[in-house]
């Protein structure tokens, strides 16, 4: 005996998809970029290692900006947005206003990290607003060494020597490589 599924059911599946699908971006607007994203900032003076794992969607550059960081679940940790002046942390504890990206960073992760730069260094070039130096796998800016060698196979790392040492590493989704 063979079963037909309820006439509804297709509908269902439509709709179902149509929310998980992200939308396009509108006309004029950056298209995300997306992938994983690990932070570690090694022990020093006093502070305690830190390390930070989240899946990530970034668009805009350096003047402004989105950075959305979920959990593995999905669920949305951590929101950043920034303006010429502005900007904004917005985590489960609320919204907080800061006056650059580096303070903001400061606040998040305890150490400044170069947000305004993170566009251009996962897309594969350096930041067009501040001196570089290119080096055989990457380039030097801002005093962290960004190596492109995995580029083609959507892996980025930035490594800041000074005190504390700080690791970036990013894999971005098939999707968002460059």
């Amino acid at each position: 005996m063979s079963r037909r599924a309820p006439a509804w059911l297709p509908l269902v599946v439509a709709v179902l998809l149509a929310a998980c699908a992200t939308p396009p971006p509108a006309p004029g607007e950056a298209p995300w970029t997306s992938g994983r994203l690990i932070v570690r900032v090694d022990e020093s003076a006093g502070q305690a290692a830190q390390s930070l794992s989240a899946a990530f969607e970034l668009r805009g550059d350096g003047e402004s900006g989105e950075l959305r960081l979920n959990s593995p679940l999905g669920t949305r940790v951590v929101q950043a947005r920034w303006a010429p002046g502005l900007a904004v942390l917005e985590t489960p504890d609320g919204e907080q206003r800061f006056d650059t990206l580096e303070q903001l960073s400061r606040q998040a992760l305890g150490e400044a990290l170069p947000l305004a730069a993170l566009p251009d260094w996962i897309a594969g070039r350096p930041w067009p607003v501040a001196p570089h130096v290119m080096a055989a796998e990457g380039f030097e800016q801002l005093g962290w060494s960004v190596r492109l060698a995995r580029l083609a196979e959507g892996w980025i790392e930035a490594r800041r020597a000074a005190p504390p040492q700080v690791l970036v590493r990013v894999r971005l989704d098939e999707s968002g490589a460059p």
